[in-house]
Protein backbone atom coordinates (compact mmCIF):
# COMPACT_ATOMS: atom_id res chain seq x y z
CA UNK A 1 0.00 0.00 0.00
CA UNK A 2 1.45 3.13 -1.02
CA UNK A 3 0.18 6.27 -1.64
CA UNK A 4 0.21 9.91 -0.68
CA UNK A 5 0.99 10.76 3.41
CA UNK A 6 -1.48 11.65 5.60
CA UNK A 7 -1.81 13.12 9.04
CA UNK A 8 -3.86 11.42 11.64
CA UNK A 9 -4.12 12.37 15.48
CA UNK A 10 -4.14 9.21 17.58
CA UNK A 11 -4.90 9.18 21.14
CA UNK A 12 -4.64 7.15 24.40
CA UNK A 13 -6.22 7.33 28.34
CA UNK A 14 -4.75 4.24 28.93
CA UNK A 15 -4.73 2.08 32.83
CA UNK A 16 -1.59 4.32 34.26
CA UNK A 17 -4.48 6.88 34.72
CA UNK A 18 -2.31 9.80 34.17
CA UNK A 19 -4.01 11.81 31.46
CA UNK A 20 -4.40 11.74 27.80
CA UNK A 21 -2.06 11.50 25.31
CA UNK A 22 -2.14 13.47 21.55
CA UNK A 23 -0.06 12.18 18.89
CA UNK A 24 0.06 13.90 15.79
CA UNK A 25 1.71 12.03 13.28
CA UNK A 26 2.65 11.76 9.00
CA UNK A 27 1.47 8.27 8.00
CA UNK A 28 2.62 7.35 4.26
CA UNK A 29 1.94 3.24 3.69
CA UNK A 30 1.86 0.49 7.19
CA UNK A 31 5.15 0.96 8.21
CA UNK A 32 6.27 4.58 7.81
CA UNK A 33 4.56 6.68 10.91
CA UNK A 34 6.60 9.95 12.07
CA UNK A 35 5.77 11.63 14.71
CA UNK A 36 5.11 15.21 14.63
CA UNK A 37 4.15 16.26 17.75
CA UNK A 38 2.75 15.08 21.03
CA UNK A 39 1.09 16.65 23.41
CA UNK A 40 0.01 15.43 27.32
CA UNK A 41 -3.15 16.44 29.20
CA UNK A 42 -2.58 15.46 32.56
CA UNK A 43 -5.31 13.89 34.76
CA UNK A 44 -5.52 16.60 38.13
CA UNK A 45 -6.74 14.45 41.65
CA UNK A 46 -10.32 14.74 41.10
CA UNK A 47 -10.36 13.79 37.71
CA UNK A 48 -8.40 10.82 38.60
CA UNK A 49 -10.92 10.13 41.12
CA UNK A 50 -13.47 10.12 38.94
CA UNK A 51 -12.63 7.45 36.74
CA UNK A 52 -11.54 5.50 39.53
CA UNK A 53 -14.91 5.89 40.80
CA UNK A 54 -16.17 4.13 38.06
CA UNK A 55 -13.77 1.69 37.92
CA UNK A 56 -14.75 0.49 41.13
CA UNK A 57 -18.46 0.27 40.45
CA UNK A 58 -19.82 3.49 40.03
CA UNK A 59 -23.31 4.38 39.60
CA UNK A 60 -24.81 4.89 36.15
CA UNK A 61 -25.32 8.51 36.18
CA UNK A 62 -21.72 8.86 37.20
CA UNK A 63 -20.53 6.56 33.81
CA UNK A 64 -22.98 8.44 31.73
CA UNK A 65 -20.95 11.62 32.59
CA UNK A 66 -17.74 10.29 32.42
CA UNK A 67 -18.28 9.05 29.14
CA UNK A 68 -18.86 12.67 27.89
CA UNK A 69 -16.31 14.09 29.70
CA UNK A 70 -13.73 11.60 29.08
CA UNK A 71 -14.37 13.38 25.19
CA UNK A 72 -13.92 16.57 26.48
CA UNK A 73 -10.69 15.88 27.77
CA UNK A 74 -9.57 14.22 24.80
CA UNK A 75 -10.58 17.30 22.85
CA UNK A 76 -8.36 19.03 25.03
CA UNK A 77 -5.36 17.29 24.11
CA UNK A 78 -6.06 16.85 20.64
CA UNK A 79 -6.53 20.92 20.48
CA UNK A 80 -2.87 21.19 22.15
CA UNK A 81 -1.22 18.76 19.83
CA UNK A 82 -2.80 20.59 16.78
CA UNK A 83 -1.41 23.97 17.81
CA UNK A 84 1.66 22.05 18.56
CA UNK A 85 2.34 20.91 15.76
CA UNK A 86 1.11 24.50 13.53
CA UNK A 87 -1.98 22.08 11.62
CA UNK A 88 -5.18 22.93 11.03
CA UNK A 89 -8.14 20.13 12.37
CA UNK A 90 -9.51 19.89 8.66
CA UNK A 91 -5.70 18.68 7.49
CA UNK A 92 -6.51 15.43 9.27
CA UNK A 93 -7.15 12.40 7.97
CA UNK A 94 -9.48 11.30 11.09
CA UNK A 95 -8.63 10.98 14.72
CA UNK A 96 -7.93 7.68 16.27
CA UNK A 97 -10.16 7.74 20.02
CA UNK A 98 -9.69 4.17 21.24
CA UNK A 99 -10.98 5.96 24.62
CA UNK A 100 -10.57 5.23 28.35
CA UNK A 101 -11.23 1.19 29.35
CA UNK A 102 -13.05 0.66 32.36
CA UNK A 103 -13.88 -3.16 31.85
CA UNK A 104 -11.92 -5.64 30.35
CA UNK A 105 -13.16 -9.11 30.28
CA UNK A 106 -12.51 -10.94 27.30
CA UNK A 107 -13.85 -13.33 25.91
CA UNK A 108 -17.26 -11.48 26.88
CA UNK A 109 -16.41 -7.49 26.80
CA UNK A 110 -13.89 -4.96 26.82
CA UNK A 111 -15.66 -1.82 27.68
CA UNK A 112 -14.04 1.97 26.57
CA UNK A 113 -15.71 5.01 27.85
CA UNK A 114 -15.91 8.26 25.42
CA UNK A 115 -18.48 9.64 22.79
CA UNK A 116 -16.61 10.23 19.70
CA UNK A 117 -19.19 12.22 18.12
CA UNK A 118 -18.00 14.96 20.48
CA UNK A 119 -14.93 14.77 18.54
CA UNK A 120 -17.03 14.59 15.55
CA UNK A 121 -18.08 17.58 16.01
CA UNK A 122 -15.50 19.58 17.69
CA UNK A 123 -13.39 19.12 14.46
CA UNK A 124 -15.20 18.12 12.24
CA UNK A 125 -13.01 15.29 10.54
CA UNK A 126 -13.65 11.34 10.83
CA UNK A 127 -12.70 9.33 14.41
CA UNK A 128 -12.06 5.65 14.79
CA UNK A 129 -13.33 4.01 17.93
CA UNK A 130 -13.79 0.80 19.64
CA UNK A 131 -11.54 -0.45 18.49
CA UNK A 132 -11.11 -3.65 20.81
CA UNK A 133 -14.47 -4.86 20.25
CA UNK A 134 -14.58 -6.64 17.05
CA UNK A 135 -11.32 -8.72 18.05
CA UNK A 136 -13.53 -9.60 21.36
CA UNK A 137 -16.22 -10.86 19.08
CA UNK A 138 -14.01 -12.72 16.89
CA UNK A 139 -13.10 -14.74 20.53
CA UNK A 140 -9.56 -12.80 21.37
CA UNK A 141 -8.53 -10.75 23.90
CA UNK A 142 -9.27 -7.32 22.69
CA UNK A 143 -5.14 -6.33 23.49
CA UNK A 144 -2.76 -6.08 23.13
CA UNK A 145 -2.95 -3.96 19.67
CA UNK A 146 0.35 -2.40 19.48
CA UNK A 147 2.00 -5.34 18.59
CA UNK A 148 0.75 -5.00 15.02
CA UNK A 149 2.41 -1.74 15.07
CA UNK A 150 5.47 -3.14 16.36
CA UNK A 151 6.00 -5.11 13.95
CA UNK A 152 5.17 -2.82 10.93
CA UNK A 153 7.40 -0.34 11.90
CA UNK A 154 9.78 -0.78 15.51
CA UNK A 155 10.88 -3.79 14.78
CA UNK A 156 15.00 -3.84 14.06
CA UNK A 157 16.31 -4.73 10.30
CA UNK A 158 18.68 -7.30 10.97
CA UNK A 159 17.93 -8.73 14.33
CA UNK A 160 14.81 -9.94 16.29
CA UNK A 161 13.91 -7.43 19.01
CA UNK A 162 11.47 -7.29 22.02
CA UNK A 163 9.34 -4.18 22.74
CA UNK A 164 7.89 -3.26 25.70
CA UNK A 165 5.24 -0.88 27.17
CA UNK A 166 5.74 0.26 30.26
CA UNK A 167 2.00 1.62 31.39
CA UNK A 168 -0.26 1.07 34.09
CA UNK A 169 0.26 -2.59 32.78
CA UNK A 170 3.08 -3.92 31.11
CA UNK A 171 2.78 -5.65 27.53
CA UNK A 172 5.94 -6.76 25.16
CA UNK A 173 6.13 -7.99 21.48
CA UNK A 174 8.67 -10.23 19.98
CA UNK A 175 9.54 -9.00 16.63
CA UNK A 176 11.85 -11.36 14.24
CA UNK A 177 12.18 -8.74 11.93
CA UNK A 178 10.63 -5.23 10.66
CA UNK A 179 7.69 -4.99 8.71
CA UNK A 180 7.48 -9.40 9.07
CA UNK A 181 4.32 -10.56 11.20
CA UNK A 182 4.86 -13.88 10.58
CA UNK A 183 5.74 -15.45 14.08
CA UNK A 184 5.25 -12.11 16.39
CA UNK A 185 4.74 -12.85 19.61
CA UNK A 186 2.91 -10.54 22.43
CA UNK A 187 1.05 -10.63 25.51
CA UNK A 188 0.48 -8.47 28.51
CA UNK A 189 2.90 -9.62 31.19
CA UNK A 190 1.05 -8.25 34.49
CA UNK A 191 1.58 -4.77 35.98
CA UNK A 192 3.50 -1.93 35.04
CA UNK A 193 3.45 1.13 36.90
CA UNK A 194 -0.03 0.70 38.27
CA UNK A 195 0.30 -0.82 41.06
CA UNK A 196 3.61 0.76 42.17
CA UNK A 197 2.08 4.39 41.63
CA UNK A 198 -1.20 3.14 43.53
CA UNK A 199 0.65 1.67 46.71
CA UNK A 200 2.58 5.54 46.14
CA UNK A 201 -0.13 7.12 46.79
CA UNK A 202 -1.19 4.92 50.09
CA UNK A 203 1.77 5.92 51.43
CA UNK A 204 1.42 9.51 50.31
CA UNK A 205 -1.83 10.82 49.27
CA UNK A 206 -0.16 13.87 48.55
CA UNK A 207 1.77 12.04 45.42
CA UNK A 208 0.11 11.31 42.14
CA UNK A 209 2.72 8.44 41.65
CA UNK A 210 6.23 7.41 42.64
CA UNK A 211 7.96 10.76 41.03
CA UNK A 212 11.89 9.79 40.31
CA UNK A 213 11.75 6.66 42.09
CA UNK A 214 11.98 8.44 45.43
CA UNK A 215 9.59 6.29 47.60
CA UNK A 216 10.96 2.45 45.77
CA UNK A 217 14.77 4.27 46.32
CA UNK A 218 13.99 3.69 50.32
CA UNK A 219 11.96 0.68 50.55
CA UNK A 220 13.55 -2.87 50.23
CA UNK A 221 11.63 -6.01 48.85
CA UNK A 222 9.96 -8.43 50.32
CA UNK A 223 10.76 -11.48 49.24
CA UNK A 224 8.57 -13.92 50.61
CA UNK A 225 5.65 -11.30 49.64
CA UNK A 226 6.92 -11.33 46.27
CA UNK A 227 6.85 -14.95 45.54
CA UNK A 228 3.34 -15.28 46.64
CA UNK A 229 2.32 -12.62 44.58
CA UNK A 230 4.12 -14.57 41.05
CA UNK A 231 2.08 -17.25 42.13
CA UNK A 232 -0.86 -15.61 41.17
CA UNK A 233 -1.95 -18.07 38.26
CA UNK A 234 -2.80 -15.23 36.10
CA UNK A 235 1.30 -14.70 35.29
CA UNK A 236 1.76 -18.55 34.47
CA UNK A 237 -1.10 -18.36 32.05
CA UNK A 238 0.55 -18.96 28.28
CA UNK A 239 -0.02 -16.36 25.58
CA UNK A 240 -2.57 -15.08 24.26
CA UNK A 241 -3.24 -13.37 27.66
CA UNK A 242 -3.97 -9.84 28.84
CA UNK A 243 -5.29 -8.07 32.25
CA UNK A 244 -6.38 -4.80 33.70
CA UNK A 245 -6.97 -2.98 36.72
CA UNK A 246 -9.78 -5.61 37.00
CA UNK A 247 -7.22 -8.07 38.38
CA UNK A 248 -4.53 -5.28 39.04
CA UNK A 249 -6.04 -2.33 40.51
CA UNK A 250 -6.62 -0.19 43.58
CA UNK A 251 -7.69 -3.71 45.39
CA UNK A 252 -4.57 -5.20 44.90
CA UNK A 253 -2.68 -2.35 45.27
CA UNK A 254 -4.60 -1.62 49.29
CA UNK A 255 -3.78 -5.44 49.63
CA UNK A 256 -0.36 -5.51 49.35
CA UNK A 257 -0.06 -1.87 50.93
CA UNK A 258 -1.50 -3.55 54.26
CA UNK A 259 1.21 -6.76 53.94
CA UNK A 260 4.12 -4.38 53.35
CA UNK A 261 3.33 -0.99 54.68
CA UNK A 262 5.66 1.70 53.60
CA UNK A 263 8.80 2.32 50.72
CA UNK A 264 8.94 -1.21 51.03
CA UNK A 265 5.52 -2.31 49.85
CA UNK A 266 6.49 0.16 46.44
CA UNK A 267 10.25 -1.47 46.27
CA UNK A 268 7.77 -5.06 45.78
CA UNK A 269 5.31 -3.39 43.06
CA UNK A 270 8.45 -2.84 41.53
CA UNK A 271 10.46 -6.15 41.40
CA UNK A 272 6.85 -7.55 41.12
CA UNK A 273 6.81 -5.59 37.51
CA UNK A 274 10.26 -6.41 36.98
CA UNK A 275 10.01 -9.99 37.34
CA UNK A 276 6.68 -10.56 36.02
CA UNK A 277 8.22 -9.17 33.19
CA UNK A 278 11.72 -10.97 33.28
CA UNK A 279 9.45 -14.13 33.42
CA UNK A 280 7.31 -14.06 30.76
CA UNK A 281 10.30 -13.02 28.37
CA UNK A 282 12.33 -16.17 29.18
CA UNK A 283 9.54 -18.82 29.29
CA UNK A 284 7.16 -17.53 26.31
CA UNK A 285 9.48 -15.84 24.09
CA UNK A 286 12.21 -16.67 21.41
CA UNK A 287 16.19 -14.76 22.78
CA UNK A 288 16.69 -11.65 21.27
CA UNK A 289 19.51 -9.05 21.73
CA UNK A 290 17.84 -5.89 22.88
CA UNK A 291 14.79 -4.90 24.45
CA UNK A 292 13.55 -1.30 23.71
CA UNK A 293 11.10 0.17 25.90
CA UNK A 294 8.51 2.57 26.21
CA UNK A 295 5.27 4.44 28.50
CA UNK A 296 5.54 6.20 31.44
CA UNK A 297 7.01 3.38 33.66
CA UNK A 298 10.51 4.41 31.77
CA UNK A 299 10.83 7.32 34.03
CA UNK A 300 11.08 5.36 36.90
CA UNK A 301 14.52 5.25 37.58
CA UNK A 302 14.70 2.48 40.67
CA UNK A 303 12.05 0.01 37.70
CA UNK A 304 14.56 0.73 35.00
CA UNK A 305 17.69 0.12 37.07
CA UNK A 306 15.98 -3.29 38.20
CA UNK A 307 14.74 -4.10 34.66
CA UNK A 308 18.13 -3.87 33.16
CA UNK A 309 19.74 -6.10 35.42
CA UNK A 310 17.49 -8.26 35.34
CA UNK A 311 17.53 -8.23 31.27
CA UNK A 312 21.59 -8.39 31.08
CA UNK A 313 20.74 -11.84 33.34
CA UNK A 314 19.09 -13.16 30.08
CA UNK A 315 21.91 -11.86 27.22
CA UNK A 316 19.39 -8.74 26.93
CA UNK A 317 20.65 -5.11 26.92
CA UNK A 318 17.40 -2.43 27.15
CA UNK A 319 16.95 0.14 25.50
CA UNK A 320 14.49 3.04 25.63
CA UNK A 321 12.35 4.03 22.87
CA UNK A 322 13.52 7.71 22.91
CA UNK A 323 16.68 6.57 22.30
CA UNK A 324 16.00 4.64 18.59
CA UNK A 325 12.92 6.26 17.34
CA UNK A 326 10.50 9.48 19.38
CA UNK A 327 9.71 10.15 23.09
CA UNK A 328 8.78 6.91 24.54
CA UNK A 329 5.37 8.83 26.72
CA UNK A 330 4.29 9.24 22.52
CA UNK A 331 4.47 6.02 21.49
CA UNK A 332 0.68 4.07 22.49
CA UNK A 333 -0.73 7.28 21.18
CA UNK A 334 1.15 7.52 17.47
CA UNK A 335 0.34 3.68 17.55
CA UNK A 336 -3.04 4.16 17.23
CA UNK A 337 -3.29 6.90 15.20
CA UNK A 338 -2.02 4.16 12.45
CA UNK A 339 -4.37 1.44 13.46
CA UNK A 340 -7.00 4.47 13.08
CA UNK A 341 -5.67 4.60 9.44
CA UNK A 342 -5.67 1.16 9.16
CA UNK A 343 -9.36 0.82 9.56
CA UNK A 344 -10.10 3.55 7.25
CA UNK A 345 -8.55 2.15 4.38
CA UNK A 346 -10.15 -1.15 5.58
CA UNK A 347 -7.07 -3.43 6.45
CA UNK A 348 -7.08 -5.49 9.78
CA UNK A 349 -5.62 -3.65 12.69
CA UNK A 350 -4.79 -6.94 14.75
CA UNK A 351 -2.86 -9.83 14.82
CA UNK A 352 -4.63 -13.02 15.94
CA UNK A 353 -1.95 -14.92 17.29
CA UNK A 354 -1.37 -12.44 19.45
CA UNK A 355 -4.73 -11.46 21.09
CA UNK A 356 -6.45 -15.36 19.67
CA UNK A 357 -8.72 -13.87 17.49
CA UNK A 358 -9.86 -16.00 14.82
CA UNK A 359 -8.60 -14.10 12.54
CA UNK A 360 -7.25 -10.87 10.87
CA UNK A 361 -10.15 -8.43 11.97
CA UNK A 362 -10.73 -4.77 10.81
CA UNK A 363 -11.26 -2.45 13.91
CA UNK A 364 -13.26 -0.42 15.11
CA UNK A 365 -15.83 1.99 14.02
CA UNK A 366 -16.01 5.19 12.18
CA UNK A 367 -18.08 8.25 13.64
CA UNK A 368 -18.09 10.67 10.08
CA UNK A 369 -17.46 14.31 10.25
Amino acid sequence: MSEAPVLMVGLMSGTSLDGMDAALVRIQGPTRLELLAFAHRPYGADERARIEAVLGGGELGQVARLHATISDWASEAVETVLAAGHVRADALAGIAFPGQTVWHEPPLVSWQLGEPAILAERFGVRIVHNFRARDVAAGGQGAPLVPLVDALCFGALDHPRLLLNLGGMANVTWVERRARLDGVVGADTGPGVAIIDAVARLVDPGVPFDLDGALASRGRVHAAVLAELLADPFFALPAPRSTGRERFGQEYAAALHRRVPGADGVRTAVALTVESIAQFCQSQLPRAPELVAAGGGTHHPVLMAELRGRLAEMGTSLRTFDEVFFPADAKEAAAFALLGWLTLHGQPGNLAAVTGAAGPRVLGAITPP
